[in-house]
């Protein structure tokens, strides 16, 4: 006796089965590239800036699924060879160079890329956008609340 609650199946929806189970798989590549997409350095982002008062070169890039930057020289002969104002006293001993300014920066819903801004200078932490301008420059805005100042820096080439 026949399964009455059982669904009939064809050999044309058998066969329409097996190649939509070939187009999902063919989709988790697709899937994959746009996500890394999203989570990627914009490409005129990724590279080596001058802050916009010239006191060092921050290198920005991909860091595992976020974009980062880290300082790579201090320019400013008079600056502090280490985070010497960080609040955290076990912390004032690392050196500037090296040191992560902007993490975990990802493209929030107007699609610029939003993360935290470190300032060694105050030893702060700020809510930071970073966006690529129209001339080539970055803006870099650091908030508090909803006070923002904003700095721009320029590509080293």
């Amino acid at each position: 006796m026949p399964n009455r609650g059982a669904p009939v199946q064809s050999p044309i929806n058998r066969s329409s089965n097996r190649w939509q189970g070939r187009r999902s798989h063919a989709m988790i590549p697709r899937m994959l590239l746009l996500a890394l997409a999203l989570f990627a350095a914009p490409p005129g982002m990724a590279g080596d800036w001058r802050t916009e008062d010239g006191s060092a070169i921050v290198r920005i890039g991909d860091c595992g699924n976020r974009v980062c930057g880290r300082i790579v020289r201090v320019l400013n002969p008079a600056a502090p060879p280490n985070d010497a104002n960080n609040p955290d006293r076990a912390q004032r001993n690392r050196p500037l160079a090296g040191l992560a300014v902007l993490s975990g920066f990802s493209r929030n819903g107007a699609g610029d890329l939003q993360g935290t801004a470190y300032d060694p200078k105050s030893g702060r932490s700020y809510r930071a956008y970073l966006a690529v301008g129209a001339d080539g420059t970055l803006r870099v805005t650091g908030c508090i609340a909803f006070l923002c100042r904003s700095q721009t820096w320029r590509r080293v080439r």
